[in-house]
C-alpha cells in the first residue's frame, strides 16, 4: 500500500520539482509545503533571516496535516531538515516515507543561482546546510544524489523502494 511520501532538503536541491515528478510517476496528488507557509514566515525569510522552531511549529502542522489526509499516497515537498521536524510529521501520519536530496553545497548553490525571485536567498544556504539532520536507520527513507537529471533521482527513488508504478 503507497505511504505518503516527504521529497526533502536544503532550499534549492530540487525538492519541487523532483516531488511534482515523483507524483506524476505514482499517479497520487502532490503538494509544496512553501504554500503552507504562514505570510509571516515568508516575509521573515525575504528579509534573510532563519526561521526559528517557533516559525516552523504551525506550518509542520499545516503540513502533517496534508500528509495525513492522505493516507493512500501524496508527495509534499519540504525541507524537513531536522530529526525533531520529521518525528512532527509522523505524528500526524506515522507511515510517511522521506527522500532526501542530498548535494554538495557548490551543487546546491549552482541550483540556487538559477531561480531568481524565490524568496529564500542563497545566503541562507551555510545555515540550512548547518542545520539539516541526515535521516537515522530507524526512519523509512531513501537518499538520492541531486547531481543527476530528474529523471534519474525519480527512477533512483522508485529503484530503492521497491516500488512498481501502476
Amino acid at each position: 500500500m503507497p505511504s505518503p511520501l516527504v521529497v526533502m532538503g536544503v532550499s534549492g536541491s530540487g525538492k519541487s520539482t523532483v516531488g511534482a515528478a515523483l507524483a506524476q510517476r505514482l499517479r497520487v496528488p502532490y503538494a509544496d509545503a512553501d504554500d503552507l507557509h504562514p505570510p509571516a514566515n515568508i516575509a521573515k525569510m525575504s528579509a534573510g533571516h532563519a526561521l526559528d522552531d517557533d516559525d516552523r511549529y504551525p506550518w509542520l502542522e499545516a503540513v502533517g496535516g496534508w500528509l495525513a489526509d492522505h493516507p493512500d499516497g501524496g508527495v509534499m515537498s519540504c525541507s524537513a531538515l531536522k530529526r525533531t521536524y520529521r518525528d512532527q510529521l509522523r505524528r500526524h501520519a506515522p507511515d510517511v516515507r522521506f527522500l532526501l536530496l542530498e548535494g554538495s553545497m557548490e551543487v546546491i548553490a549552482r541550483r540556487q543561482a538559477s531561480r531568481p525571485g524565490h524568496f529564500m536567498p542563497a545566503s541562507l544556504l551555510q545555515s540550512q546546510f548547518a542545520t539539516l539532520e541526515a535521516l537515522e536507520p530507524d526512519e523509512d527513507g531513501v537518499v538520492v544524489d541531486v547531481d543527476q537529471s530528474v529523471d534519474a533521482i525519480v527512477q533512483g527513488y522508485l529503484d530503492a523502494s521497491n516500488l512498481e508504478e501502476d
